[in-house]
């Protein structure tokens, strides 16, 4: 039986707009992010959700809690759900983290996947923790379909896991912030079904920023 998922990359935050590197620091919304989250949340209204799921992060709380507002519905929080610990970088722009350590820098630049920004999560650790995310979800919702809101790191796993795409190449794809991403999940594995389903958003200002 397939479990179907749509994950969400919360709202945008001030931290998004400066390219600073959040990971798991607890930045709220700003202002965009706030209407982003309600268009959102007037589209996926639409779907018969099961359960709505977030990370605790704040960012990705508040988005949720506009879906959950919309179907009548809980939001229940998953710390596994969590963007990636960047560690030294958090915080930081690129161009900060190179005068604070270039070495870490060039293992940022490279996509190291076992380089861990010395207190942080490295990228293979990471994958792990959203792989061990998706199976309690599924697990816990088999057959169902639920919403997941969740951060840009979170989401660019689940879609190189969908399409066997490598932890280590650059990401060639886009993680817009409060996108509908849909996948389902069955005995074969995991399966992208549409990505980046932002219409939605056409009436509210965009952002590029990570």
């Amino acid at each position: 039986m397939t479990t179907r998922i749509c994950f969400i990359r919360h709202g945008e935050t001030d931290w998004n707009v400066a390219h600073r590197i959040q990971g798991q620091t607890d930045v709220p919304l700003n202002e965009t992010g706030r209407s982003q989250a309600l268009a959102m949340a007037f589209n996926a209204g639409h779907y018969d959700f099961g359960a709505i799921v977030s990370s605790d992060l704040q960012r990705a709380l508040d988005t949720a809690k506009m879906v959950a507002e919309r179907r009548g519905l809980e939001v229940s929080t998953l710390p596994l759900l969590r963007e990636r610990h960047f560690g030294i970088f958090q915080g930081l722009t690129a161009e900060e983290g190179l005068q604070l350590s270039p070495a870490a820098h060039a293992c940022y630049l490279a996509r190291d996947v076992n380089y861990d920004f010395e207190s942080g999560e490295s990228m293979l650790r990471f994958a792990e923790r959203v792989k061990e995310a998706v199976d309690y979800l599924t697990h816990l919702h088999h057959g169902q379909t639920i919403a997941v809101v969740s951060h840009a790191g979170v989401l660019e796993i689940v879609y190189r896991q969908a399409t066997g795409r490598p932890l280590h190449t650059p990401r060639d794809f886009v993680i817009p912030n409060c996108a509908l991403n849909w996948f389902n999940f069955d005995e074969r594995g995991w399966h992208l079904e549409a990505w980046d389903d932002h219409h939605h958003l056409a009436k509210v200002l965009m952002e590029s920023a990570e």
